[in-house]
């Protein structure tokens, strides 16, 4: 046979093999890149997966600023925050209750005359317009956000008047009611993050996104339980008030009802003072724990050796506090399960202590310490 057919021949055949070969791979190829995830949209849900949520510290630092401390001519301290750029701060009715202008203290200490321009009696809601807060960006409100439990919150405001406070926790209920004279709560969150008088009218915030979701308004003593009224149940109202204020402010409380209130509120102080004392001993924070003493107690005994009573402690927990009025004091009465590190062993006892907490200019102090035998 001629060298030239034969030589054709075995071309033909190379190019039907490999022929028949880029068809199949090609056929498999195309349609593997054809189902398979786009590498555009890969990317992108790479992207939003590895979204990172804003670091507590930097939501903090930055809400803390249009955070406000309200407070009254009689003493009595609240808190509230910044929501539109009129200078408009919202808080709790009962914050406020009785009184037509307030003080303003924003976290760098300076003081501005607010002027209240709605209150309502029915919803524990009410707002402070502040002309010296006009034009700061306010904090960013979140409406449309539906908490669920499990979700982490935080909770700002000036518990016992110490400013730039914040607390931690999830929200442990949703759709909540309660009966706090003379409101009734309903549909609101249950929080586990302390609150304490003082942090009522302060921000909730969604720890994911730092925007406002509620209003902190009522704590229940039992259990250490917080409400947080949701911020879509009350726009509609505070910003009826912005655009058209009240001329007439209604009262709310009476005086019996306002009694009352104070007995609790002494009650409430001391349960939170004792617990802030002791976590502060607990993250070694000796410095907070000293500034909760009473000026005679702090007359007396150092910073230095107070200090150092605490240094070889591991951990305290309180099993049990009992609270009593006597006059112008709260007596509670406590018993500590306190970890004390000796030597090269760690050795858990209980203690029975008693703690003495009174009021020095406004500001609610623990003034003794007894340790029972």
């Amino acid at each position: 046979m001629d060298k030239k057919i034969i030589f054709s021949i075995i071309v033909s055949l190379l190019i039907l093999v490999f022929g028949v070969f880029g068809y199949f791979y090609t056929k498999n190829y195309t349609a593997s890149k054809i189902y398979s995830e786009s590498t555009i949209l890969k990317k992108n849900s790479e992207e939003n997966s590895t979204q990172t949520i804003p670091e507590i510290k930097e939501i903090i630092r930055e809400s803390q600023k249009k955070v406000v401390m309200v407070e009254l001519e009689d003493g009595t301290v609240g808190s509230g925050f910044l929501y539109n750029e009129h200078g408009d701060i919202i808080t709790n009715a009962h914050v406020v209750d009785g009184a037509s202008s307030v003080k303003i203290r924003t976290t760098d200490a300076k003081g501005y005359d607010g002027e209240v321009i709605g209150i309502s009696t029915e919803t524990d809601i009410a707002v402070v317009r502040v002309e010296g807060l006009k034009n700061i960006e306010p904090l960013t409100l979140s409406p449309s956000t539906e908490l669920e439990i499990g979700d982490e919150i935080l909770a700002l405001g000036s518990p016992l008047g110490f400013q730039n406070t914040v607390t931690t926790g999830i929200i442990s209920g949703t759709d909540r009611e309660l009966n706090v004279e003379p409101y009734i709560y309903e549909n609101v969150y249950q929080i586990s993050a302390p609150i304490a008088p003082g942090n009522s009218g302060g921000p909730l915030l969604d720890r994911k996104s730092g925007h406002v979701v509620g209003i902190n308004s009522a704590r229940i003593e039992q259990g250490n339980i917080g409400f947080s009224i949701p911020i879509s149940a009350v726009l509609p109202l505070v910003n009826g008030w912005s655009e058209t204020p009240m001329r007439n402010l209604p009262s709310v409380t009476s005086f019996d009802i306002a009694s009352k209130v104070n007995v609790n509120k002494m009650l409430e102080t001391s349960d939170y003072l004792i617990n802030y004392f002791i976590e502060s001993i607990n993250f070694r924070d000796f410095v907070t724990a000293y500034s909760l003493l009473g000026s005679d107690w702090q007359s007396n005994v150092k910073y230095e050796t107070f200090r150092e009573k605490y240094l070889h402690i591991n951990a305290i927990k309180i099993i049990e506090l009992k609270k009593e009025i006597q006059e112008d004091k709260v007596i509670v009465e406590t018993v500590l399960s306190i970890e004390e590190h000796n030597g090269n062993k760690n050795i858990t006892k209980t203690y029975n202590k008693t703690f003495v907490v009174a009021y020095e200019n406004d500001q609610a102090k623990i003034i003794s310490e007894k340790q029972d035998s």
